[in-house]
């Protein structure tokens, strides 16, 4: 019987568990460890901070996925691995051996930069599920009167997202809070054409957000701006910081023995297979390749999933050490829907742009669709 071990309920696990309801391999034992029964879309989270979603729009079940799967869902976060004995440990103090891994475990928010912020300022995007229920104890506290500024920190799309929906939520509250998004300077959607740039530039300014292009520090005394360039440091109030800085790798793989980059990213090849470890693969978050175009994104993790569910089949079939025979080649372009508050969104695509109400009804006919794929898939298997 041969141990098939998925950790984390990520957007290319997904692909995984589908795969596995239509065509279960024979002899295989297979095992779900996430710590969460939910996988939360992380598309849709903008639009349900400013209110046009609720929050089971935003989520997937995994216990009837991985039940048509033939996969024991086990809720637990993995907490430390050794690749060369084939085991992992949850955080529950269990061990599980394996003869097979997949690693979608995603990622942690940087937040090394603003950890000093006073006690209950600092709020992470990731983890998801913590956020979805971390906000809305924000937002009363903003209708209470006890949140009067706050600011986002992180110069991607995911900062912009935020703030913006920030301030839509706010607005339909009754709340007049300050809004501020700090982008590190000359980083405001670093990636985007300059296009892109001016459309958020302006709907920051319709919505009142100012921009900071500085980097941040947290402090005792609240958050620190340096503006480079010999200017001083200068003070920016808030009472709440929303951290959009970028990922960090979870700390526990850099002690696993999988060769990783110097930030502690595993290093994968095209097939999604570790360098260093033929029987463990990682997509997601928490994966790394030498590849024009690879980045941290769901949209990568979702095309990248077909390719790892064909690997592990193959590992499965013909043993771990055999090649990858599929491989995930990055596009050379991506296309990003960017939420920006209201029903209106921006559109990025190489060089193009546009903007509207359209966009976002794109947007949110791909959001929707995504999730009801996965729910349907998951009652009746194919």
């Amino acid at each position: 019987m041969k141990r098939l071990l998925l950790v984390g309920g990520g957007h290319a696990q997904l692909a995984v568990l589908q795969a596995l309801a239509r065509q279960r391999p024979r002899g295989v034992e297979a095992v779900l460890l996430t710590p969460s029964p939910w996988q939360w879309y992380s598309g849709m989270l903008p639009g349900w901070m400013a209110g046009h979603y609720r929050a089971e729009d935003c989520r997937i079940d995994l216990h009837p996925l991985a039940a048509a799967a033939g996969v024991r869902l086990c809720l637990g976060a993995a907490v430390a691995l050794d690749a060369d004995r084939r085991r992992l440990q949850d955080d529950s103090g269990a061990t599980h051996d394996f003869d097979l891994l997949s690693l979608d475990v995603g990622s942690l928010t940087d937040t090394r930069a603003l950890e000093a912020l006073p006690a209950g300022t600092l709020l992470p995007v990731k983890p998801l599920q913590a956020f979805f229920t971390a906000w809305p104890q924000r937002l009363a506290a903003a209708r209470a009167g006890q949140l009067r500024r706050l600011a986002v920190v992180g110069g991607g799309a995911a900062g912009v997202e935020l703030v913006l929906a920030a301030a839509q939520a706010l607005r339909g509250a009754g709340c007049t809070v300050a809004l501020a998004l700090v982008a590190p300077p000359g980083g405001l959607l670093a990636g985007h054409a300059e296009g892109v740039r001016r459309r958020v530039e302006r709907r920051l300014a319709q919505e009142g957000i100012a921009l900071h292009l500085a980097r941040a520090e947290g402090t005792a005394a609240g958050l620190v701006l340096d503006h480079g360039a010999g200017a001083a440091p200068a003070a920016l109030p808030a009472d709440c910081v929303i951290a959009a800085t970028g990922a960090r790798a979870l700390p526990w793989l850099r002690e696993s023995g999988l060769a990783c980059d110097a930030q502690g990213w595993v290093a994968v090849d095209a097939g999604h297979r570790s360098l260093s470890h033929s029987a463990i693969h990682a997509a997601g978050d928490v994966c790394t390749r030498a590849a024009p175009g690879f980045a941290r994104s769901g949209v990568h993790a979702v095309h990248a999933g077909p390719v790892l569910t064909a690997n592990l089949l193959a590992a499965l079939e013909n043993g771990a050490a055999s090649t990858p025979p599929h491989t995930y080649r990055p596009r050379p372009r991506s296309l990003y829907l960017i939420a920006s508050g209201p029903r209106h969104a921006i559109a990025s695509w190489g060089r193009w742009s546009a903007e509207g109400s359209w966009v976002w009804h794109w947007k949110d006919y791909l959001d929707r669709g995504f999730i009801a794929r996965h729910r349907r898939e998951a009652i009746t298997p194919v």
